[in-house]
Order: C-alpha cells, then structure tokens, then sequence
C-alpha cells in the first residue's frame, strides 16, 4: 500500500504548519481579539460617518478618534465579558463574527442604521426580500470577514481554570476593561459628547453593539407586548346623513410601497412618471409627508388616529385601527396584500396575501406583479352588500432590486440598474430602474381607477398614499429607514392622491375645485384616518375635523 508524501515546504507546507496550530486562549483574551476586530474591520461605515462630520479634524480630532477607539474596543470588550463563558465563547462569538460581518455590510454599502425599528424591519422581512439582499457582494464580504474568522476560532483550544479563579480573574479583567473605556472617554469628553449629542444616529452604526442592544430592545418591547390585547377604539362610530336606500360606496384605498414624492410626476419631476394619471387628472397633493421612514413605523402610524403629530409607538402598536373603526361603523373591509402583511392594521379582519400568489400571468415562483392585487377584485366587492373599503398593499418600489418591480415593457428609462448591488451601478441607472418601477404603479392605479370608473353599482373613490420615501444614492444613503429625526426628505416626502366617481363626489357634495385648491397645501399621514372617515361619514370621538383633509370642501350636510 503507497503512501501520499506531502512537500515538507513550500506554500502547501506553510499551510500546513498554518492549520496545525492550535493556541491556547482563556476567554478574556478571545474577547479582547474579537472586539479589536470588530472596532478594525466591521466599524468602517461609523468611523465614515464620523469623519464626514468633522470632528476628527486637526491634533483634538486626533486625539478624538483615539478616544472613540479606545473606547469603542473596550466597551464591546466589556459586553463580550458579560456573554461569554468557556462553553459560549466559540458558538457564540462565531454567530457574532457572521452577524456582524453582515450588518458591517449593509450599514457599509447603504448606509444602514441598525436601531430598534430598523432591527423589527430585518426580523419581520420575508424570504423574497431576503433572498435579493444576498448579493455576490455581501456573500463574499461575510466569507471573507466572518465564516474564515469563525472557523479559526474553533481551532483555538480553551484555557481551563478553577472556578473561583476564573471568576475572581473575569471580575478584575472587566473591571480594568471598564477603566481602560472611562480613561478613554476622559481623555476627550467634551468633543466625544458633543459629538455623540449632536449626531445621536452615529450609535447605530456601532457594530455589533447597535444590533445587540436594538435587538434585546425589540425582543423586551415584543414580550411584553405578546400577551396584551388591543385596545378597542371607535366602538361609538357609526354613519350619519345616508338617506334610505343609497347607493353603495367603495373606497379603495391603496398603500404604496417606497415611492418617494420626487420622482412622481404629478409633483412636476422632470420625466412624466404617471402619463397615464396625468390623463385621468386626480386631486394630486403636492407636499406630503409620512409618518416614519420605514413600513413598520409608517404603516400602523397612519392607520392610527394620532399619527406623527401625537405619536406614541406603544399606544399606536396596542390599538385598534381605521379598519376597526370602519368595522364598528358596519363598513365592511378587506386588506389585500403584496407584501409582508398589514403589521396588525388589520388583525382580526378579513386579510387576503398573494406572497404565495399563482395567479396566470401576474406571478412566477419569485413572487407577484402588483397587477394581482386587482385580480378577481370586483368579483370580491360584490358579494359585500354594504359599504365597503379595500386596502391593496403594494410592492411597488421595494428595493433594493428595482429592476424585479416591473415588467419588460415597462423598461422605459435606460441603462438600468440590474443588480441589487446598487453601489455596482451609476447614478442614473438606479433611479432609470426605480423610475421604470414608478411607471408600473401608475399604470396599475390607472387600471383600478378604470375599473372603479366601470362599475355602476356603487359610488367609487380611490386613495393612493405611499408607505414611506427611499434614497437612491444622495450623501451616500441608499434604501431606507434612517431614524426619522434625521431622514432626508427623499425618506420622508411622499405621493398621495385622490380619485372619485362623479356618482361620489355628487353623493357627499365635494366642491373639486376645492378640493385642487386645497391639493397645494402641506399635507400628511396623519391626514389619512380622519379624511377615510369624512369621506364615509363616519362620526366618533375619535374623529378629528381639522386633519379631514375633505373638511371645508363638502357643501352638503354630513
């Protein structure tokens, strides 16, 4: 029997002698390594960040950025003393090198901002989205960054000690990485708080410790929250001035997904956008402006009766919606979805999801074409022998794969981006590509009002309002949800606009020319709750008259 005689030099020998060492570390040492890793190679898009501010500028900046390190490093240090024990440490910082090799990613080509809200996006985003994030790109970046580190940590063997020196050591060991993170922060605090107080945002970008702490933040606001039920609100509405025997309403209201206002072409962009609206001539408004950055935040946030103006993410999570008040006030409703569900707008009510569509021509095994929100949706509305309104939920523009958002023969503006790696692509061929997209939105608003428009039996309305904004490249931000303090108007200024039948705006005595008039003035989510009900005639306390956006334009009585 022969044997295999390996080089005894050369590289496959170095590599040999490579793979053969198996160093002794205790867990303090391991902790010190990651987090210098962490601070070295998956901060980048932080210390950016923080030059782009200036505050790193001549000898104090200098000294500035040492603080920051110093700190940074010691403090991840610290946590990592917390989490980790002799059975944790190599599964446990192996999950981190991987997570955080990820996240260094995103924050890195997009600019990413890893609070709590943007943490309960990532958790709730479905495997459709998730498969388009995985790029060549960020696969190689977490090989490279995070699998290969992994690996050679599992060839590190543990230094074993009794446990009462183990515990008296990790004690002293923490307490001088917690004098190492003070004297750090002492050495510059004046310009490091100014720095922190005046760029609170900058903290999500701290990798791993922005994760970690949104993380256990989401996971504490969620379980606290499992078990309580949602407060009911509107149980008073009901629908005053309806004469006997009118006719049926429908209201369709549509929910876009991450189109922004400066590219639609009702608000004048330099490429018409929506020809095919332009033709039908909405009540198109002008200025408007969501309720959060992000689905997770805007979603519940406008379907609440407090909006922006008085938000509270708690009492707005834990309540009952406009749906529900619609539902009180014997309107019957119906959520159809193309997304990741109505984040509990519409729990308990009737909920239809085309996630898993296989509707002939409008879906394939990647998913569906908004045009299949519409599909089959008459045939729904008429068995409904009241009042009626239909949410359809948008995929729209969902990025970062633009290109995947429209047919061909909506491939109008070219070059496109085809890739979800946007940094991989010009300028003009991302917003080409995410203009396309816009382009099929307003052909499918063009089919539903065309639809609406035919059907005789009801008097028919449609409002389109989109979700929240994105960043397509300005300042260096892609995609979205940047915490709404400091979100750039492309996150935050949205298209909204109206259509009604001549039956309906006959019915509740809406002056149009009003209405235009009231189109050119500032206007937001927190609109939406109060106009559906001024609309439908629905009266309760909790309807407010100064956010109905119809008020002041109806001549008749309501």
């Amino acid at each position: 029997m022969s044997s295999v005689a390996w080089p005894r030099s050369g590289l496959w020998a170095t590599a040999r002698r490579w793979a053969a060492v198996r160093p002794w570390l205790t867990v303090e040492q391991l902790a010190c390594m990651a987090s210098l890793y962490f601070s070295v190679v998956f901060n980048l898009a932080y210390w950016r960040a923080v030059v782009a501010t200036g505050s790193l500028h001549g000898a104090g900046g200098a000294l500035t950025g040492v603080s920051m390190f110093l700190a940074i490093t010691a403090l991840h240090a610290l946590l990592l003393g917390v989490l980790l024990n002799r059975w944790t440490v190599k599964p446990l910082l192996a999950l981190l090198l991987v997570g955080t090799a990820a996240a260094a990613y995103f924050a890195s080509a997009y600019t990413v901002f890893l609070d709590a809200d943007m943490v309960r996006n990532v958790l709730h985003t479905d495997t459709k989205e998730s498969r388009e994030l995985f790029a060549p790109g960020m696969v190689g970046w977490v090989m490279l960054t995070g699998v290969v580190p992994a690996v050679a940590l599992w060839r590190v063997r543990i230094v074993r000690r009794p446990l009462a020196r183990a515990v008296w050591q990790r004690a002293a060991w923490m307490a001088g990485v917690a004098a190492v993170a003070v004297v750090a922060l002492l050495l510059s605090f004046q310009n490091v708080s100014a720095l922190m107080r005046n760029h609170k945002e900058l903290r999500y970008l701290i990798a791993p410790g922005n994760y970690l702490v949104s993380l256990a933040q989401v996971t504490l606001e969620d379980h606290a929250g499992a078990q309580r039920p949602r407060a009911p609100i509107g149980l008073d509405a009901k629908v005053v001035g309806r004469p006997a025997g009118a006719k049926p309403r429908l209201l369709v209201l549509v929910v876009g997904e991450t189109v922004r206002a400066q590219n639609w072409g009702l608000n004048g962009y330099a490429r018409q956008t929506t020809p095919q609206l332009a033709a039908l001539a909405p009540l198109n408004f002008a200025d408007v402006t969501a309720c959060g950055s992000a689905t997770e935040v805007s979603l519940p946030c406008m379907f609440s009766p407090w909006g922006r103006a008085d938000y509270d993410k708690d009492r707005i999570k834990h309540s009952q919606s406009l749906l529900h008040v619609l539902d009180h006030a014997g309107i019957a409703t119906l959520w159809r979805d193309n997304q990741t569900g109505c984040k509990g707008v519409c729990e308990g009510l009737p909920f239809e999801s085309f996630e898993h569509g296989t509707v002939p021509g409008d879906c394939t095994t990647d998913g569906c074409m908004d045009d299949v929100l519409l599909s089959g949706l008459m045939d729904k509305v008429d068995r409904l022998p009241r009042d009626a309104v239909v949410v359809l939920h948008q995929l729209g523009n969902h990025g970062p794969s633009y290109y995947e958002r429209y047919p061909q023969s909506f491939r109008r503006f070219t070059p496109t981006c085809d890739t979800s790696e946007l940094g991989d692509c010009s300028s003009q061929q991302v917003i080409n590509a995410y203009d396309n997209s816009i382009l099929h939105t307003d052909d499918f608003l063009a089919k539903a009002i065309r639809q609406l428009a035919a059907h005789k039996d009801r008097d028919t309305a449609l409002v389109y309002v989109s979700d929240h904004g994105e960043s397509l490249g300005e300042k260096g931000l892609f995609l979205h949800g940047v915490p709404y303090a400091i979100a750039p108007d492309t996150q935050i200024k949205v298209p909204m606009m109206m259509w009604m039948s001549a039956g309906m705006a006959a019915s509740r005595g809406i002056d149009l020319a009003c209405m235009r008039a009231r189109t050119q003035q500032p206007a937001s989510h927190d609109n939406l709750f109060h106009s559906v009900l001024g609309l439908l005639q629905v009266r309760t306390r909790e309807y407010d008259p100064g956010r109905d956006l119809f008020k002041g334009c109806v001549m008749s009585k309501a």
